[in-house]
């Protein structure tokens, strides 16, 4: 279950890293509330989760999961750069998220 609690937190991250961008620097309320929204509930569900897991893996997992779907968010939503080399990238981030849950912590 704190994988589980730990991704859905990596979610959250996302949200509030495009909400800073979307409320263009929390100048727009609306979007600046909900950016600080997902900011607590984010912290919360990774404080919850490393319950359970170890600091380390979830810290990195946590923010792992949220460069990831930054990145993506940038490429498809604001038509950011999906240079190879960018996207060679973000993949050894996610063999490197793979590579921590396999490794049996937590």
């Amino acid at each position: 279950m704190a994988w589980v609690i730990l991704f859905a937190a990596g979610l959250l991250e996302i949200g509030w890293a495009t909400g800073l961008k979307v409320s263009e620097g929390l100048s727009r309320p609306l979007p600046a509330a909900l950016t600080l929204v997902s900011m607590i509930l984010s912290v919360g569900l990774l404080g919850l989760a490393m319950k359970t897991l170890p600091l380390g893996t979830a810290y990195a997992v946590w923010t792992g999961i949220g460069a990831i779907g930054t990145v993506l968010v940038g490429i498809l939503v604001f038509g950011e750069s999906a240079a190879p080399a960018r996207l060679l990238c973000i993949g050894l981030i996610a063999a490197g998220i793979l590579g921590l849950k396999l490794s049996g912590e937590g």
